[in-house]
Parts: C-alpha cells; sequence; structure tokens
C-alpha cells in the first residue's frame, strides 16, 4: 500500500524540547547542553543516521534555541546553491545535508567550517552517511568526523506507537488501535510527518466536534 507524505504545517517550528529522542537521547542531551552556552566548547559535532531519524529536526531546534538567546547563526543545506560568505557575527555553523553537496556548497562549507575554527565558533553538521563514508572533498569530511559524532537511529513502530499514544494522551485525545493501524500503513513512518497529522487531526476533531476515527482522518483528507 503506498504510503502519503502530508503536507501539513505546524504552528511552530522543530524545537529541541519536541525531538523525541528514544534511542538517540545522548545526541539530545548534547545538543540541549551545548545550545544553553554555546561558547563552552568549539569542538564540532556531526549527526549521520537515515532519512526519518531527526537530524534537520535537531539542527533546526538547535537554531531555534540560539535564536531565542538573540544569536546568528550561518545555515546551509543541499537547497542553497549560493552560500553567502562566512559572518563574524554567527554564533554556530549549521550544515545540513552535507551528502548531498555540490562543489561549490563543499567549497563554501570549508570555508565556514575553517572560519568558525578561528573565531572559536561551533559547527553543527549532519549527513546520511557515518564521515568516513562521505562523498566529499577530503579536507571537509576529516574535518565532519574529528569532534563528537553520533548516530541516529529511526525509532521503531513500538517506539513510534508508544510516542503518537503519549502525545495523544497529553493532548485529551483518544488515540484507537484502529486509527493507528490506519496511520502507520497509509502515511509516511517519519515521526515528525505522524506528529503532524495528529496535529492536524486534533484541530480537525475539535472544528468538526467528532472523535478521531478512521472515517474522520478520511473526512480530513478530503477537505484539505
Amino acid at each position: 500500500m503506498q504510503q502519503l507524505a502530508l503536507d501539513i504545517g505546524l504552528a511552530t517550528g522543530p524545537t529541541l524540547a519536541s525531538y523525541l529522542a528514544g534511542p538517540n537521547l545522548a545526541a539530545l542531551e548534547h545538543l540541549v547542553l551545548w545550545s544553553g552556552n554555546p561558547t563552552r566548547s568549539p569542538v564540532p559535532t556531526y549527526l549521520w543516521g537515515s532519512p526519518g531519524s531527526g537530524k534537520t529536526h535537531l539542527l533546526k531546534g538547535v537554531r531555534e534555541a540560539l535564536r531565542g538567546q538573540g544569536a546568528h547563526v550561518g545555515w546551509l543545506d543541499a537547497s542553497v546553491h549560493e552560500p553567502p560568505p562566512f559572518s563574524e557575527q554567527w554564533a554556530a555553523v549549521m550544515l545540513d545535508e552535507v551528502h548531498l553537496y555540490t562543489a561549490t556548497q563543499q567549497h563554501a562549507a570549508f570555508n565556514w567550517f575553517v572560519n568558525a575554527q578561528t573565531h572559536q565558533r561551533w559547527v553543527l553538521a549532519a549527513g546520511e552517511l557515518p564521515p568516513a563514508q562521505l562523498q566529499l572533498r577530503e579536507d571537509l569530511r576529516t574535518r565532519l568526523g574529528w569532534g563528537h559524532v553520533f548516530g541516529l537511529q529511526v525509532l521503531t513502530e513500538p517506539e513510534r506507537r508508544a510516542v503518537l499514544r503519549q502525545e495523544a494522551d497529553a493532548r485529551g485525545v483518544f488515540l484507537g488501535d484502529e486509527v493507528m493501524d490506519f496511520m502507520l500503513t497509509r502515511f509516511s513512518r517519519d515521526l515528525g510527518t505522524l506528529m503532524q497529522l495528529l496535529n492536524q487531526l486534533d484541530g480537525y476533531a475539535l472544528q468538526t466536534q467528532r472523535a478521531i476515527t478512521v472515517p474522520l482522518v478520511k473526512s480530513m483528507l478530503e477537505n484539505l
């Protein structure tokens, strides 16, 4: 059965508090500790893992935490085709989707990395592969791997079910097994997508004054 990816907007962006760590608790705790005091250590951090493990969520969560402190950060992902020059006003450099970088992006990322080290700024990067397997220019690849490296795992289905149940309970809504089965078989199993779906379902149920059931899910999709 084909799984659907939803284009549903969240009321707020990803945060460290909203990241459901599961087996990735060590990485989350490291980022929470660092983002509370980004000047404490300039040693870079690299996150790697398959799609759905939460790499981008964590990078954006750290960015939001720093912005909340009034700090500016440099951000580079595969969609930024013309990266700006490094800015000394940045408190940190975020490099997402490094496994997809073009030669131009790799050049910019290396420049940012060197400048970040010179100015004692933190570098947080992420990609789908461990550093040794990245098909990048050697000087960038080795720098990505010399600091803290965390391999992230995708939550198992029982863990995803437990998280969805916990979030539904926190919202005061009942999420039955039939609805859970429907969500996990018909939609992307990426936890971020599932949480967005639950957020949309909760709002739609309140709007229509109905319980969350499979017919409600189908009705919501027809009205998107």
